[in-house]
């Protein structure tokens, strides 16, 4: 898996990878700086140290695509989103409120916090932002 305590990505660095996790094929920088407002150059350099982390696989005049890697760790930060939108609901929270508030500080919450929530719920299949998915380490006793 790409993840180990949920803490190795910047919260911008997380936003990118379920970007291109929500995209089909590759995605070229101009369209990731476009999405995120920012300038090509800041997406290039990013794109790069994701590249060099082993989760993304740059094509040369065709963009950036998750490595295997990459999608591991995207399925872990969308659980993680899920799971903690989901809790957030639990304390009266409308569902557009949660899905905001867990994005201000996902990238905060270890993933033993996450596996441990996860299986306090009972291993929710479904989240208000989306369906849930499950790995061996959240379903461990």
């Amino acid at each position: 898996m790409g993840i180990d305590t949920g803490f190795e990505l910047s919260p911008r660095k997380v936003d990118y990878i379920k970007f291109i996790n929500g995209k089909s094929g590759p995605v070229k920088t101009n369209t990731i700086a476009a999405g995120f407002g920012v300038d090509p150059s800041t997406i290039t350099k990013t794109m790069a140290e994701l590249a060099g982390d082993g989760l993304l696989v740059y094509t040369p005049y065709r963009g950036v695509s998750l490595s295997e890697k990459g999608k591991n760790t995207a399925q872990f930060l969308i659980k993680r989103h899920r799971i903690l939108a989901l809790a957030l609901t639990h304390f009266g929270l409308s569902h557009e409120q949660a899905c905001r508030e867990a994005s201000r500080f996902e990238s905060y919450v270890s993933k033993d916090a996450i596996d441990q929530m996860c299986r306090a719920m009972g291993h929710p299949k479904k989240g208000v932002c989306g369906d849930i998915t499950h790995d061996d380490s959240c379903l461990e006793v």
